[in-house]
């Protein structure tokens, strides 16, 4: 599909359900001062002045399909605790529908805590649990999975490798929506790399690539990337593969058609989330007809801005529109 403008791209991104399945989690962040060293160890103490709580994770990636004007439908599971329940209630306090999240007694809700100073990160201390889910909370989410595909126009698989993503959660859901013919992208880990056979669209970052393929791939050359992509695409048997490439750009591949978009040079803050908004606007630009080439510069121009701020943010639309316009993106 042609569009003249980002303002009719984003008209048709309102149109769209996203239907997110991942490891949701809960970013916590606790801003500080430091003027001394601890006496009982050499680290420095910070004194606390501020302390928030968001969405994160694959709610990340959730945030920005809704920042992008469509609806996401998280599915997912979390723990029955404190922080489950916070999560639950932002999603209500942000209109993001929560039918496709359960509560296990199980498993604990991921959080991730940040300690900063100004702009610099000091520590993160992680709670979470990485084993795979138990045959009956498996059942439960394939089940809300299998209910909710009907009324998405796309899929994204969101994979921290804390457990929610099983083999059978990806078999059963790729062999669904292509029966259904919604397309399915994917944002790896480590863990189930080559299991996501049959997926619309792959898109590891330069270290999963070399880690999943075990291969050595050079980002100055080209060669290098076009053929550990080529292996990959082929092991996977996905339409289109996409490396995000840090500060040497975006590579798509999409069948016999490869494309490398430079990076932007920008004032770099923060790069947490990038990769959320990355694979958000890659989910949005395939399912309303963008070609290969306009959705990896998008997406790329999208992880570019976020990684201003600190912290991890969704995208500004306005912003990424102008910037869109700017770039003549679109054409």
């Amino acid at each position: 599909m042609t569009f003249t403008n980002p303002e009719a791209l984003f008209e048709a991104f309102s149109k769209l359900k996203v239907l997110v399945i991942g490891d949701m989690m809960v970013d916590s962040y606790v801003w500080g001062k430091v003027s001394r060293i601890s006496p009982e160890a050499p680290v420095p103490v910070v004194l606390a002045t501020k302390k928030e709580k968001r969405l994160g994770g694959a709610a990340n990636v959730a945030l920005n399909v809704q920042a992008l004007g469509a609806t996401p439908i998280p599915c997912a599971i979390v723990g029955d605790d404190l922080d489950g329940e916070f999560f639950l209630n932002r999603l209500q306090e942000k209109g993001i529908p929560s039918k496709g999240v359960i509560t296990s007694e199980e498993r604990m809700t991921t959080v991730k805590e940040r300690v900063l100073s100004g702009s610099h990160q000091l520590l993160r201390v992680d709670y979470e649990t990485d084993k795979e889910l138990s045959a009956i909370e498996e059942k439960s989410l394939l089940a809300h999975i299998k209910n909710l595909l009907p009324e998405s126009d796309v899929v994204i698989f969101e994979d921290y490798d804390k457990g929610v993503i099983t083999k059978n959660v990806i078999a059963t859901t790729i062999a669904e929506a292509n029966k259904l013919g919604i397309p399915t992208v994917v944002d790896p880990k480590k863990r189930n790399f080559l299991d996501y056979k049959g997926a619309t669209l792959f898109k590891p970052n330069l270290k999963e690539l070399r880690e999943g393929m075990e291969l050595d791939v050079d980002p100055n050359n080209l060669d290098s990337i076009k053929s550990a992509s080529k292996a990959l695409q082929a092991a996977l048997d996905a339409k289109m593969i996409m490396v995000t490439l840090s500060e040497h750009g975006v590579f798509i591949k999409d069948n016999g058609e490869t494309h490398l978009i430079p990076a932007h040079v920008r004032q770099i803050s923060d790069v947490s989330g990038a990769g959320d908004t990355v694979i958000s606007i890659v989910a949005c630009a395939l399912a309303a007809g963008l070609n290969a080439k306009q959705t990896a510069a998008l997406a790329n121009l999208g992880g570019g801005l976020v990684c201003e701020h600190v912290g991890v943010v969704p995208i500004d639309k306005t912003r990424l529109g102008e910037e869109a316009a700017k770039q003549q993106i679109l054409g």
